[in-house]
């Protein structure tokens, strides 16, 4: 279980980088930073996220599962708020910051084949 967490730690830790390289809005003081803003993400979606997502379920459902990218944004801010070195400028950065974190996850899973019956 806490490899799972660490191989899905690393993944977000590559995607956060790459939205600070791709996007103006999303930037990172060092690499402790990254790691610390990663596993902190890791964190927040564990516990905060599934709360939240049950919570905003109907206005997901009237957005048609688009909602689900603001929420995301919004556990990206919420690290970067509790973190000194992790700055997100903006809703828009937040929301290109969930995507390609979200993207970079996806491909982890697939790489590594998450969620296959063996």
């Amino acid at each position: 279980m806490l490899a799972k967490f660490i191989v899905r730690a690393i993944f977000a830790a590559i995607g956060l980088w790459l939205s600070s390289v791709l996007l103006a809005g999303v930037s990172f003081a060092d690499l402790g930073s990254l790691i610390l803003a990663a596993v902190l993400l890791g964190v927040v979606n564990a516990i905060l996220r599934p709360i939240l997502f049950i919570l905003t379920l109907p206005l997901t459902f009237l957005t048609l599962g688009l909602f689900l990218l603001v929420l995301n944004a919004a556990m990206i801010g919420l690290v970067a708020a509790l973190l000194g070195g992790f700055t997100v400028s903006g809703l828009w950065a937040g929301v290109g910051a969930a995507v390609i974190t979200g993207v970079t996850s996806w491909i982890g899973h697939m790489i590594l084949g998450e969620g296959r019956e063996d």
